[in-house]
C-alpha cells in the first residue's frame, strides 16, 4: 500500500532535519527548562502540512560504544519531544503552533551493538518511557 493510500501522503521521513515552520531552527525545552536544538537522527512529519496532527515519529540511534552521556541526551530529547505539548498549555484556537517542537506521536531510541548482533529497542510516548526489549539481528 502506498503512502498515499494510507492517508500519509503529506508526510515525509526526514534525517537531521532541524527546521520548524518559517524556517526556524527546531527547539525543545529539556527536563530542567533550557531552551536546546534539536536535530533528530529521523522523523517523520508534515512539515507543517497536517497541522493538526504534524509530528508522528522521532528516532534517535546509537552504537553501543557511544558515551551514555550521549544516549542519555537522546532519550531526554525524545521523552520532550514525544509530550503533548512542552508546557502543557495549547492555543484555544487551534492554529497557533508552540514555540518549542513536541507532540510526536512515538519515539524510539535504538541501540546497535554490531559485535553480539543485538540492538535494543526503547518507545517513548506522552513524555515516557512505555516499552523497551532486546533483540538479536
Amino acid at each position: 500500500m502506498a503512502a498515499a493510500e494510507a492517508g500519509f501522503g503529506q508526510y515525509r521521513a526526514d534525517t537531521e532535519y532541524n527546521r520548524k515552520q518559517g524556517g526556524q531552527v527546531k527547539t525543545i525545552l529539556d527536563e530542567a527548562m533550557h531552551v536546546v536544538r534539536i536535530t533528530c537522527d529521523l522523523i517523520l512529519h508534515s512539515r507543517g502540512r497536517v497541522v493538526e496532527r504534524d509530528n508522528l515519529i522521532a528516532i534517535e540511534m546509537k552504537r553501543l560504544s557511544h558515551p551514555e552521556r550521549e544516549k542519555q541526551k537522546d532519550r531526554v530529547r525524545l521523552r520532550a519531544l514525544t509530550k503533548a505539548s512542552f508546557d502543557d498549555i495549547w492555543s484555544a484556537d487551534g492554529r497557533s503552533l508552540p514555540e518549542h517542537v513536541c507532540g510526536y506521536s512515538l519515539g524510539y531510541f535504538v541501540e546497535l551493538d554490531a559485535d553480539r548482533r543485538r540492538f535494543r529497542f526503547e518507545e517513548y510516548q506522552r513524555g515516557h518511557l512505555s516499552n523497551q526489549m532486546d533483540r538479536a539481528f
